[in-house]
C-alpha cells in the first residue's frame, strides 16, 4: 500500500450485520426498540447498560461471565479469515425458551464475544506465520461501541487504540486527497499530520482467564461443525 511497507489482510464476514441480525430477529426486539427510542439512545447502548445491571443482580464481577453457558460461532455467512471456508455456518450453544429482553442482551453479548474470539483466531494465525502483535487499532462504526472494544481488548489481551477522529474512513480519503493535491509530500507525511491517537482501551486482566476458556470452546465448535459435515457426507 505504501512503499517499503507490507500489509496482511484478514477479516470476518459482515460482523456488524451479524450483530444486527441477532438483535432484530429476537422476539424481544420490539421491546428493545421502544425502550431505546424512549430514552433516545442507541440500541447497543441500551443493551450495554442492561448487561451491567444483569451482572450486578447476579453478583458477577464482570458482564463477561453472563455467557458462561452461551457460546456462538459467528460464521453465519461463511468464514473469511483465517479458515477461508465458505461452507461454514453459524452455531449457538446454550439456547433456552426465554424470549425476554434480558435474553436478547445475552445473545447480543455472546455474539460480540464471538466476533472478538474470531479476531483472536486471526491474530493467532498471523502470529503462527511469524507476526508479532503489541496492540490493536480499531476504527469504523463498531469502534463507537464501548462493549465491543472492551471485549476485543480482553479477548486479545492487547490494548486497543482508538483514533481521535471517529470517522476514520473519511480521514483515509482525506489523506489520499491531501497527498494527491501536494498538500503533503507523500502518504506517510500526510498520515503523521492528519492521524491522531484518541484513547487507549486496556484489557481487564481479571477477564483474560475467562476468555481463554471461552476461546477453547470457540475453537472446539468449528472442529465439531466440520465433524458434523464429515458424518453427513459419509451417507
Amino acid at each position: 500500500m505504501i512503499p517499503k511497507y507490507w500489509l496482511n489482510e484478514g477479516g470476518q464476514s459482515v460482523s456488524g450485520k451479524l450483530i444486527d441480525f441477532v438483535i432484530e430477529t429476537h422476539p424481544a426486539y420490539g421491546e428493545l426498540k421502544l425502550k431505546s427510542e424512549k430514552r433516545n439512545i442507541h440500541e447497543h447502548d441500551f443493551l450495554n447498560e442492561l448487561l451491567v445491571s444483569m451482572a450486578t443482580d447476579q453478583g458477577l464481577e464482570s458482564i463477561a461471565h453472563l455467557t458462561l453457558d452461551v457460546h456462538v460461532w459467528p460464521d453465519f455467512h461463511g468464514n473469511r479469515s483465517p479458515l477461508a471456508d465458505s461452507s461454514l455456518k453459524g452455531m449457538i450453544s446454550g439456547l433456552t425458551l426465554s424470549s425476554s429482553i434480558e435474553n436478547l442482551a445475552l445473545m447480543y453479548l455472546a455474539t460480540v464475544q464471538s466476533i472478538a474470539l474470531g479476531t483472536k483466531l486471526i491474530i493467532d494465525a498471523m502470529e503462527e506465520a511469524g507476526h508479532d502483535f503489541s496492540s490493536v487499532f480499531a476504527c469504523g462504526g463498531l469502534s463507537k461501541n464501548n462493549l465491543f472494544i472492551q471485549v476485543h481488548a480482553d479477548v486479545s489481551a492487547l490494548p486497543v487504540m482508538l483514533p481521535q477522529e471517529a470517522d476514520s474512513v473519511l480521514v483515509g480519503a482525506a489523506i489520499l486527497g491531501a497527498c494527491a493535491s501536494s498538500q503533503f509530500k507523500n502518504v506517510e507525511d500526510a498520515m503523521r499530520n492528519m492521524c491522531k491517537l484518541g484513547s487507549v482501551v486496556k484489557p481487564i486482566t481479571t477477564n483474560i482467564p475467562f476468555y481463554k476458556q471461552k476461546y477453547a470452546v470457540f475453537r472446539k465448535m468449528v472442529q465439531d461443525q466440520k465433524e458434523y459435515q464429515s458424518i453427513m457426507k459419509s451417507m
